[in-house]
């Protein structure tokens, strides 16, 4: 499987196939091995199997984690191709998934998620990005145990805070709130969606 995976976008499709992981059985936060074994995955795990897969060809063990008002926080695995920023990305959103590499830095790739993350609780309020390197020796790419470490980790990590006008969230929140009610779905009518990658066929 890390053979054939050898892209970012390759990895993406790999994922949007995968069922989203609700932890119906409890909390987990599983390894890239776990992930293939249990046939699901949840945004960090993710994140977590796509810098397993990618660092093999070539690619840092990056990811970004954002910090949102409501603690529903997400977390996304990051990459640059030609100075530009992309990401690999797991959700039960439509658009929180992954993005084409073509932000010049890290703000822009998070401001990105800006409108997709609000919903009626949730928002954006800090990102960060982390190398999965700072962990050491510890196993966060083929243990068979629940990886508790990475989520303090990414926990502890500095944010860069994000300032919107209160109005962007406000009117954000009520359309979203207002397509919810009529459609009975999450929305797609976001800006920028030419930036993304392809999502899941559920979310369309």
């Amino acid at each position: 499987m890390i053979h054939r995976l050898r892209t970012p976008e390759a990895v993406q499709l790999y994922l949007n196939r995968l069922p989203y992981n609700t932890e119906r059985g409890g909390e987990t936060l599983r390894s890239f091995r776990q992930v293939v074994r249990h046939g699901t995955a949840h945004c960090l795990e993710a994140a977590l199997f796509a810098a397993c897969i990618l660092e093999q060809h070539g690619d840092p063990p990056l990811v970004l984690t954002f910090e949102s008002v409501d603690g529903l926080d997400h977390v996304i695995f990051i990459y640059r191709r030609r100075g530009r920023w992309g990401s690999v990305a797991r959700s039960r959103d439509p658009g929180l998934h992954g993005r084409k590499p073509v932000f010049r830095t890290l703000r822009a790739l998070a401001m990105s998620y800006f409108d997709a993350y609000i919903d009626p609780t949730g928002c954006l309020e800090g990102f960060a990005p982390f190398d999965l390197r700072e962990l050491g020796r510890y196993d966060w790419r083929f243990s068979r145990k629940n990886m508790w470490a990475v989520e303090r980790a990414l926990i502890d990590v500095p944010h860069h805070r994000i300032k919107v006008p209160r109005r962007r969230v406000a009117r954000m929140r009520v359309r979203y709130m207002a397509y919810r009610e009529k459609y009975g779905k999450k929305p797609l009518f976001y800006r920028g969606r030419q930036t993304w990658k392809g999502i899941p066929t559920e979310f369309l």
